[in-house]
């Protein structure tokens, strides 16, 4: 079940195309899904942290990257210009 769920976090593999190898998707998933819920998975990633700590084998320097990009200006959320106050309401049909 561990190498299942590793195998869907290290490819991103959709849980349905999980290979069989790994046993039937739908218990990976549901086993998943508990652990996370119940602390497993943070349980178990402090216990490694904690023996890879004490071999140092862990180099604790803090690394921060972070990217900025001007989205478009059509993008969700962009306000409108705002239209001249001689047309708001008005409704008009040229012949």
């Amino acid at each position: 079940m561990i190498n299942g769920v590793l195998h869907r976090v290290r490819t991103g593999v959709q849980w349905r195309d999980l290979p069989e190898r790994l046993g039937p998707w739908k218990t990976v998933h549901k086993r998943h899904l508990l652990w996370s819920a119940d602390g497993t998975w943070e349980r178990l990633l402090q216990q490694v942290q904690a023996v890879a700590d004490a071999e140092g084998s862990i180099d604790w320097d803090v690394s921060v990257d972070s990217t900025v990009i001007r989205a478009h200006q059509h993008a969700a959320g962009a306000r409108k210009a705002p239209r001249p106050s001689s047309q708001k309401g008005r409704w008009r049909r040229n012949i």
